[in-house]
């Protein structure tokens, strides 16, 4: 029982911890009649171990906001802070460091490189950062997304839904501390956009049980994929305008 108690303590402790933090976050694009704002007066607060969707129409900003929450790029008005840090004041150099140390990223047109086989492509970013069991681990994510039989396969040979299934098992295999997934089931079919989300949140709630919690950030226009995530961030007209709790589970 109180090892049970002591288990549940320590899970809340860790989805306590604020990993992301946007103040007054603002994005303004300048053109020659202005400035064109994307996103205006944002704030809210994301917690380690949370799976979070930014739900909205065509045009709300969801993309542009993955994108600033990621540093892939940064903002024109407010802060954002990555655990306490004010991660929008790095410069690009330790920004990149940032990404290449705890986030993955899954993207809607899977962004795999065409020349590499589907191991290849997995293997790549754990040969970077040195891990000595690089292949072995590259190898092991292609089985838990069910493509052990095509690890020699190119893109070209290989379906939508077995792309993105390598796309996911790259981002997985670096275990980021946060995945970012820009509509992740969008350029593929129903049947295999609902097998790609059923894939992505089992593996992601099979991450969640080790002591490394992983956030997960989902853009998406779908209510019914955003509903699987625990909370949801409403965008429209880069505003936001609604902060849900799903009731989904962890």
């Amino acid at each position: 029982m109180t090892s049970d108690s002591s288990h549940s303590t320590a899970i809340k402790d860790r989805l306590s911890q604020k990993l992301l933090e946007a103040k007054s976050l603002g994005y303004k694009v300048a053109q020659q009649t202005g400035d064109l704002t994307i996103l205006r007066d944002l704030n809210f607060q994301i917690q380690r171990g949370e799976t979070l969707a930014l739900l909205g129409p065509s045009g709300a900003g969801k993309s542009t906001l993955l994108a600033l929450l990621a540093g892939l790029d940064t903002p024109t008005e407010g802060e954002l802070l990555w655990s306490g840090q004010n991660f929008s004041s790095l410069g690009e150099d330790e920004r990149a460091a940032v990404r290449a140390r705890e986030v993955g990223f899954i993207f809607q047109s899977f962004q795999l490189l065409p020349e590499l086989t589907a191991l290849e492509n997995v293997l790549l970013p754990l040969e970077l950062r040195g891990d000595k069991d690089a292949e072995e681990q590259a190898l092991l994510w292609l089985e838990k997304v069910g493509l052990s039989p095509r690890a020699s396969h190119h893109p070209s040979q290989l379906s939508g839904g077995e792309q993105q299934r390598v796309a996911i098992a790259r981002a997985f295999a670096t275990r980021p501390a946060v995945l970012f997934a820009d509509e992740p089931t969008g350029n593929l079919d129903a049947e295999n956009g609902h097998k790609i989300a059923d894939l992505l949140f089992s593996l992601n709630q099979d991450q969640g049980s080790s002591d490394q919690q992983m956030t997960l950030i989902l853009v998406t226009h779908d209510q019914q994929l955003a509903s699987r995530c625990q909370r949801i961030l409403r965008l429209d007209a880069g505003q936001l305008f609604a902060d849900e709790q799903t009731g989904a589970a962890q």
